[in-house]
């Protein structure tokens, strides 16, 4: 059977490199590459099991997201997979449907099963609780979303801000009934979103823009959610001629309700915040807040390693910010008008 100070001699390092290596602790990448290549050259498997043992945690990691089938989470999960890759860890992933109770069960079996780590998109501000891990010292990074008062590292997008430039957008392209779709009450992106909303349509009450209580609607981040939020705004006495939606999906719910009308962009405007991998290829093409996905979930990836290498800095949170990417779907009223 292969041993450690096999690998050891075949890679030119000491065992304690080598266990290094496979433990996740700070080997250079030249070294850690030389370990992995001699250990797969003789067939050495690191016995995970007992090292587990040894450190009364496994070397897996759980990443909870909302929903798996959104595009955005789909990119996040590959920016936390990539990062752990360069180490030991695996990544186990669930989905918690953005329901706190499956979300709850999940953050049990991490307890459980002794995981090294965890890394949440919170399906709650208010109610997912993140108190038990902490209490056993179990390492945690809030992804995207962060429960209130959870004493825990964090990545998050400057959401509030990618709202009130996306509305204002829209109030200089020419919109004037500007409605909103969020995302659920009481999650921390729908109010953050909400609330960049509201900021720039009060900054521009005197150029006569109209917004907040009749063209706001809270729906469930998901397709059927933004198509139902739609319909809605466009049985209104007087209809939003704008609309910003609170995520790509309902987006997509947005422009099928839209369709269903006859009002389709520019005629009335529509931005996405979180763009889509075919927003530039419809026509006509879609306006959207274009988010570091990726690059959110690398960042909470790193931090959770950090935490499991013994880390005990005071808790961070690394805000990313978004941009803007202006296309056809906004161009505005006068341009709908053209012939």
């Amino acid at each position: 059977m292969v041993t450690i100070q096999d690998v050891a001699r075949a890679a030119g390092v000491s065992p304690a490199t080598v266990s290094r290596v496979f433990n996740g602790g700070n080997v250079t990448a030249a070294r850690a590459r030389s370990v992995r290549e001699a250990a797969a050259e003789l067939g050495f498997a690191p016995n995970r099991v007992a090292r587990s043992l040894r450190k009364q945690r496994s070397s897996v990691i759980a990443l909870i997201i909302p929903d798996i089938e959104n595009p955005f989470f789909t990119s996040l999960a590959r920016g936390v997979e990539d990062a752990a890759q360069r180490t030991s860890l695996s990544v186990v992933l669930c989905n918690s449907d953005e329901d706190t109770e499956k979300e709850r069960r999940y953050l049990e079996v991490a307890l459980g099963e002794q995981m090294a780590g965890v890394i949440v998109a919170a399906s709650s501000r208010e109610e997912t609780d993140l108190g038990p891990l902490a209490a056993r010292g179990v390492p945690v990074v809030a992804v995207d979303r962060r429960p209130r008062d959870a004493e825990v590292d964090a990545v998050s997008v400057d959401d509030r801000h990618g709202a009130e430039t996306a509305t204002r957008h829209l109030l200089q392209a020419g919109y004037r009934r500007i409605a909103c779709i969020t995302g659920p009450a009481g999650a921390s992106t729908s109010e953050e979103r909400l609330a960049g909303y509201h900021a720039a349509l009060d900054s521009a009450r005197e150029e006569g823009a109209a917004g907040g209580g009749p063209y706001v609607r809270h729906a469930d981040f998901r397709v059927d959610g933004g198509r139902d939020a739609m319909r809605e705004l466009l049985a209104l006495p007087e209809p939003p001629d704008a609309v910003f939606v609170a995520n790509n999906l309902m987006t997509v719910g947005v422009l099928d309700a839209l369709g269903e009308v006859g009002r389709t962009p520019p005629r009335t405007g529509v931005l996405s915040f979180g763009d889509v991998p075919w927003a530039s290829l419809v026509r006509p093409s879609l306006t959207a807040v274009e988010l570091p996905s990726y690059e959110l979930g690398r960042t909470a990836a790193d931090l959770l390693l950090q935490r499991i290498e013994g880390n005990t800095s005071p808790h961070r949170t690394v805000v990313l910010r978004t941009t803007l990417q202006i296309r056809e779907s906004t161009a505005g009223p006068r341009a709908a008008a053209r012939p």
